[in-house]
């Protein structure tokens, strides 16, 4: 069993940050993520572009430069294993950890591959693994995906995108412009207020001129093989159907964080307990880092505003270890 000073749960660049600052102060880490580095950021759509300039996306003062003022996936995925190479980060990919517990002073980490001890642990797992259900009939269905990748896959295909944020939102208007013939099925009044406000008059434009069909405060009744039926407040209706994106956001692993011990708040929202000047949880010396902080409210925390989490969490573990 190999023991590590500092053991960070999740390369994103959030945990990236950790490792950057951890190296800076002589603090022996690893950063474990289950999948390629900036795992989460890999599984955005292809074409998608990003809310934040570069500059707010930058860790560690490093710049990036972008073509536009708002950089797309691919090139933050350039960024940040640039990061990761360049700087020879100590991170294991493609290891799941399993299990986190704490024994006196020590955590044993298990992962799907190997066992670790460790002094301090940091979270920062982000919440894009685990989607919101539309807890609907027929949602297991092979046509539906809460992911969404590429708008060629549906070129001629009948596509309900259910939802009104922004990966809702981007896809239906790719999808449309790649031969799609899309119906948004939205559960409140309008299209999202948060989202991008150079792409909501596009969607809105396109409702309008009728390329995009929309219903609104509509539910999902069923989803069959060659339909789906919606629930709305004069009645239901049936539409016929190729494939269903149900884009309805994410949250994070709140079992995950159970199983470790992490207190979580008694509402809805599922806030973790942790201390905003050292982002150190009720469990001593174990962190929390990035928008896993926000809890169900995955729309308060960003890579922008919780950079500042790695300077925060890793001053408190020094001040600990009493290193310089």
């Amino acid at each position: 069993m190999t023991h590590i000073d500092l053991i960070i749960i999740g390369g994103g660049p959030i945990g990236i940050a950790c490792g950057l600052e951890a190296k800076k102060n002589g603090i022996e880490y690893l950063i474990i993520e289950k999948g390629p580095i900036v795992n989460s950021l890999f599984n955005y759509p292809i074409n998608m572009q990003f809310f934040s300039s570069s500059e707010k996306l930058e860790i560690d003062e490093i710049p990036f430069i972008s073509k536009e003022a708002k950089p797309k996936r691919n090139e933050a995925l350039e960024y940040y294993r640039r990061i990761v190479t360049s700087n020879d980060l100590n991170i294991n990919l493609f290891e799941k950890v399993t299990s986190v517990k704490k024994q006196e002073e020590i955590f044993y980490i298990e992962t799907e591959k190997e066992k670790y001890t460790a002094s301090f642990v940091v979270v920062a797992t982000g919440f894009y693994d685990i989607p919101n259900t539309i807890d609907a009939p027929g949602e297991n269905l092979p046509k539906v995906s809460h992911y969404y990748k590429d708008p060629h896959f549906y070129a001629k295909q009948k596509l309900a995108v259910v939802g009104a944020s922004n990966s809702a939102v981007d896809a239906a208007l790719e999808c449309y412009r790649k031969g799609a013939e899309v119906t948004m099925i939205v559960r409140g009044p309008e299209i999202g207020k948060r989202v991008k406000y150079w792409v909501r008059p596009d969607i809105l434009n396109r409702i309008e001129e009728g390329s995009i069909k929309v219903y609104y405060n509509a539910l999902i009744k069923e989803i069959s093989p060659d339909k789906i039926s919606i629930t709305m407040p004069e009645g239901d209706i049936s539409i016929p159907n190729d494939y269903v994106l149900a884009l309805t956001g994410y949250k994070p692993n709140f079992k995950f964080l159970q199983e470790i011990g992490i207190q979580l708040s008694d509402d809805h929202k599922l806030y973790p307990q942790y201390e905003e000047e050292s982002m150190e949880t009720n469990i001593k010396n174990l962190y929390l880092a990035g928008v896993i902080c926000g809890g169900m409210d995955t729309h308060v925390w960003f890579i922008e505003n919780s950079r500042i989490h790695a300077k925060t969490i890793i001053k408190d573990i020094s001040s600990k270890t009493k290193i310089p």
